[in-house]
């Protein structure tokens, strides 16, 4: 019983909105444009530059629209759920925080140390897409990188550590040490420039669409020499599994939510408007990109910029690979952002070592956990192929929309009575809609992808029986146990 008790220990909602007035470690500099910045900044990325077209090569066809359609429901509805209590709870940490209040301190911990590898594997992936567009800026320019330095091992013959990856992760990691508004207000210019390079590839293409390339919309279903299929309606599936990687990131600006000027009504703002504006985005893109080009020819790199290169508006190639560089900066920020708080608040509540909950006597920033996230992220980067990086990340993502899903129910359910700023409509249908839609697209997911993460949480469970157990705030007396929330 005694364990059992220790696993369950949580703070109030009260508390958390307690302590959040005492606390004056973080500066409040952002406000509802800047946080819907840094959700926009997470969302729309690789997934419009780069696996929109791979994966309609690979799995969907054309019918990656329906792909991003499929996985936008599942994100929709989650997106509702964080909305709730973000409004709710506005504490730095996200879903770790939230699950802190709900649901005890040892789902917390298992949804915070999921967080941790979710949103240190998205900087690296996004890193890894990136380099694809700038690598084809040099080559354009006649400035190739050496061969070795183009890529992870594995990703061509001659390749050994993808270089341009690794220097962005450590360069935006060394950007995020200093003032948060300084960071914020970049990432808003450059969220501005991506939205522009997305809607010239819109207004540009529509006028190059040869609808015989739609042409079966959802092909043939088709199994390769090693018995592996794809097309077909379970193609699209497995499309949605891989491209829900591309339609969340709004969760980023939660964890911001202490850098909020006002937080319990901007917080809930920010998130449905960086979703309903991305969505659109990746809906009339993918169409675009599959009529402009046939989607066969479209798993390369930089599918979008070879696609109208393939044409011969090479300078809309050009624009769009300038876009890229600059645009997907924006999700190494935000995503290295996000997994520098959740770091930070696991170690203000004691779950990991306190050195880490230091932040900058100057710039006010948790510097600590952000610098080793760089150099983390740096080496993931550098070593492993993107497609990889990107089915780890939606397992770590699908199951904390699980958990947040399901404590939206738990919280109505023990807690009807707390004033909410905003309030997930057509409870329970949509945080079950949420946990569906997630449980669905998780078992699409090879089973390579669920032995690394399982192998990721058995460590977590080592690091929390080992350590954060007996150092946890609550466990201390630091902060008061509140089992009747």
């Amino acid at each position: 019983m005694r364990l059992i008790e220790q696993l369950g220990r949580h703070k109030t909602v009260e508390q958390l909105q307690a302590e959040l007035g005492q606390r004056r470690d973080l500066r409040r500099v952002l406000g509802v444009w800047q946080l819907t910045s840094i959700g926009l900044g997470g969302i729309i990325g690789v997934g419009i530059f780069v696996l929109a077209g791979q994966q309609a090569a690979v799995n969907a066809g054309p019918a990656v629209a329906i792909a991003f359609l499929i996985a936008g429901i599942a994100s929709a509805a989650a997106a509702l759920c964080y909305a709730e209590f973000a409004g709710l709870i506005p504490v730095t940490g996200s879903a770790y925080t939230y699950g802190y209040a709900v649901l005890g301190e040892f789902v917390a911990w298992l949804i915070g140390w999921d967080l941790l590898l979710e949103y240190a594997l998205i900087v690296a992936a996004v890193a890894s897409g990136w380099s694809g567009y700038l690598q084809a800026l040099l080559d354009a320019a006649g400035m190739p990188l050496p061969v070795w330095a183009q890529g992870a091992l594995g990703t061509g013959e001659g390749r050994v550590f993808n270089v341009v990856a690794a220097a962005v992760a450590l360069a935006v990691a060394g950007l995020l040490t200093l003032r948060t508004e300084w960071g914020a207000r970049l990432n808003t210019i450059v969220v501005a420039i991506k939205i522009i390079g997305v809607a010239l590839v819109i207004g540009v293409g529509a006028f190059y669409i040869d609808p015989t390339n739609w042409q079966p919309f959802v092909p043939a279903r088709v199994v390769d020499a090693a018995g592996v299929g794809h097309y077909g309606w379970h193609g699209v599936v497995a499309a949605a599994a891989v491209v829900f990687f591309a339609v969340f990131g709004y969760d980023t600006l939660t964890t911001a939510a202490e850098e909020a000027k006002d937080p319990q009504r901007d917080l809930p703002r920010a998130i449905l408007l960086s979703l309903g504006i991305s969505m659109a985005l990746y809906l009339t893109i993918s169409l675009v990109l599959t009529g402009v080009a046939h989607y066969s020819t479209l798993d390369n790199e930089a599918p979008v910029a070879h696609a109208f290169g393939s044409i011969g508006l090479t300078w809309v190639s050009v624009a769009i690979s300038v876009t890229a560089v600059t645009g997907i900066i924006s999700v190494v920020f935000a995503f290295m952002l996000a997994a520098a708080r959740i770091w930070f608040s696991l170690a203000r509540d004691g779950l990991l070592p306190a050195w880490f909950a230091k932040v900058h006597p100057r710039y006010g920033t948790p510097y600590r956990p952000t610098l080793v996230l760089g150099v983390l992220t740096a080496i993931a980067a550098g070593l492993l192929p993107i497609g990889d990086l990107a089915k780890l990340v939606n397992i770590g993502a699908l199951s904390a929309f699980v958990v947040i899903c399901g404590a939206i129910l738990v919280l109505r359910h023990r807690r009807p009575e707390l004033p909410r700023a905003f309030r997930t409509p057509w409870v329970p249908f949509v945080p079950l809609v949420g946990i569906g839609f997630s449980i669905w697209l998780l078992s699409f997911l090879p089973w390579a992808t669920w032995e690394r993460f399982l192998i990721w949480m058995g460590l977590g469970l080592l690091v929390y029986f080992g350590y954060s157990i007996r150092h946890s705030r609550l466990a201390r007396g630091n902060g008061q146990d509140a089992a009747g929330a």
